[in-house]
């Protein structure tokens, strides 16, 4: 057996079709009995994560009691949507640790940046600033907490580019 068809085995045998779980194309699709009342709900897991992406209403069945089975329409219907409630996320997360502002300073336009780096004991910032050609002017280590505005990166810039207190 090559490693090819390893790989495609062993893919094939982590894939489950039930009415109430499937699993495919690295995503779980679980129906389960709605917490908040009657009906069903059904949770998207990406393979490897903890929880789950998405958790939405899922549609009764014929009998008005049993959920509708999941089928293969359904759980790519399921990915798509949980893949953008996924990417969002991480727009969201990419636009609260990364700030840029434009200044102008005597001499040239400044292109000031942030970036915060999260860690669970010492986050820190990382203020930039780069000339009109791209070339880092400086860059300095800041406090999690700065707050990038035009006027502080004026600051920054009159001051020298120098360190921040």
């Amino acid at each position: 057996m090559s490693h090819d068809d390893t790989a495609v085995s062993e893919d094939e045998s982590s894939q489950i079709y039930e009415p109430r779980l499937w699993r495919d194309k690295g995503w779980t699709a679980k129906v389960i009995k709605n917490e908040d009342g009657d009906g069903w709900a059904v949770e998207m897991t990406r393979d490897g994560s903890a929880e789950p992406a998405l958790v939405g209403p899922w549609t009764m069945g014929r009998n008005k009691v049993d959920p509708k089975p999941l089928d293969a329409a359904a759980h790519q219907t399921l990915v798509k949507t949980a893949s953008e409630v996924i990417r969002r996320h991480e727009q969201q997360l990419h636009a609260q640790l990364n700030r840029e502002v434009t200044i102008e300073t005597a001499s040239q336009i400044v292109n000031v940046r942030l970036a915060i780096t999260p860690d669970d004991f010492e986050p820190f910032g990382t203020l930039t600033a780069m000339g009109q050609t791209g070339d880092v002017l400086a860059a300095i280590h800041v406090q999690a907490d700065f707050r990038l505005t035009r006027d502080s990166a004026i600051r920054w810039a009159d001051g020298g580019f120098g360190k921040i207190r």
